[in-house]
């Protein structure tokens, strides 16, 4: 049994694993939840990366533009009764590359306003391709106030063994922070074959020199459907090279605003994945509910044929038993580096210390946390045990549910122990 089922085993006191069944219903109860956030997945690319996990296609336009009229129908479905309008906390674009619906974000955004109140900024990945001065004024018409940029490297060679390349990184990252967004987030891979840490801090020092208010960092992952032509560089080495980009931003005075997350002081974060509860609309989107985890369907046709038919593009449910709903809320939670017990409380219905107490003493006893007030902070010492857990976790969950879903457009079950 691997260590990751015995941890699931222990945190949830059951035997039971994670069960997603391929059902799905027509309505989602989520007009009493708050800090709500809401997430547009658009699938187009314009080349497709090998390193790149996520749920992509060769962008072709007459299926993108089918692709609009079904996500714009399934915010109707989705807001179908709403007694009014909702606040939603935050809203974001990723794929794929949105840009390759650029002139049709305004729509999309305008759709989901309908239907909710925006009380944060609308944030967009961005491919360093569609920086442009033109693309990034259609990006503000549109509202949007947070850019994301795969940069992955400023080095040549760590590019080249991704399969990309330098397209004046430097410049487009100058022309984005001078356009007046209030984020620039730079993305980037460490572990990449060949990398050192002189590398990436130096990818580091370049972002935040040429106006990145935030540096988001991924350890380089091989998912067994990836077509990687090199391999990442061992765990150990990953935690090593993590280790070192945090003392060199402690050093430099940058904060650390997640485990994998560095950013300059008192500036907004672009997170999309630290939110109690989520919608999520496109393909492969999932959606957080009070006690339900939904995922959409990885197929473009069959989403746009379940859309067509009036339905939900579901693909699986999990229905979250108490303990495992405490759990994956302590998951995000822990990548954010900060537990708020309060807000544990409102959400799951029984304190903190009374589900996990023990767990808590002796964490603040070995160093893992440090407690004000309610809160309970992650030190670094634990960033590095969340990062090696991150990992397993992908290995023995992720990857296993993506790789089916990108087979099977509506699985019948995927159990995950």
């Amino acid at each position: 049994m691997r260590w990751t089922s015995l941890l699931r085993i222990y945190l949830t006191r059951s035997f039971k694993p994670f069960v997603f069944e391929g059902t799905h219903e027509n309505t989602l109860d989520f007009e009493k939840l708050d800090n709500l956030g809401l997430y547009v997945h658009i699938p187009f690319c314009r080349s497709l990366c090998s390193f790149c996990p996520y749920c992509k296609v060769v962008h072709n336009k007459p299926q993108a533009d089918a692709y609009k009229v079904a996500l714009l129908k399934e915010i109707d479905l989705v807001c179908k009764g709403m007694s009014g309008k909702k606040q939603a906390t935050s809203l974001y674009f990723g794929g794929g590359t949105p840009a390759m619906m650029l002139d049709d974000l305004k729509d999309i955004i305008a759709k989901l306003k309908e239907n909710f109140i925006l009380t944060g900024g609308i944030g967009v990945e961005l491919h360093p391709s569609d920086i442009t001065e033109r693309n990034l004024q259609k990006l503000r018409d549109a509202g949007v106030t947070m850019l994301s940029i795969g940069i992955q490297s400023f080095q040549e060679d760590c590019l080249r063994k991704i399969g990309r390349r330098n397209d004046s990184f430097v410049e487009k990252i100058r022309l984005v922070r001078s356009s007046g967004f209030d984020v620039v987030d730079v993305d980037l891979i460490f572990a990449i074959p060949g990398q050192t840490d002189a590398i990436l801090a130096n990818d580091i020092h370049t972002a935040f020199a040429s106006g990145a208010t935030q540096v988001s960092t991924y350890p380089f992952i091989d998912f067994t459907f990836a077509d990687n032509a090199y391999k990442p560089m061992s765990e150990e080495v990953k935690r090593e090279m993590l280790e070192h980009l945090t003392d060199y931003c402690h050093a430099n005075g940058i904060e650390r605003t997640s485990v994998w997350t560095f950013a300059q002081r008192q500036t907004e974060k672009y997170s999309s994945v630290t939110r109690d509860a989520f919608l999520g609309f496109g393909v492969s989107a999932t959606t957080l509910l009070k006690d339900i985890f939904k995922i959409n369907t990885f197929s473009i046709p069959e989403y746009i044929k379940r859309i067509e038919g009036d339905a939900l593009p579901t693909s699986l449910t999990l229905r979250f038993t108490k303990r495992q709903r405490a759990v994956y809320y302590l998951f995000w939670s822990a990548y954010a580096m900060r537990i708020d017990a309060d807000r544990f409380e409102e959400l799951i219905g029984t304190p903190l210390n009374r589900m996990f107490g023990l767990e808590l003493f002796l964490a603040t006893k070995l160093g893992y946390l440090r407690k004000k007030g309610s809160v309970y902070e992650l030190t670094d010492k634990a960033a590095y045990l969340y990062h090696d857990v991150e990992q397993a976790y992908t290995t023995a969950y992720i990857d296993k549910m993506w790789h089916i879903s990108r087979l099977q457009p509506f699985p019948e079950k995927i159990i995950l122990k």
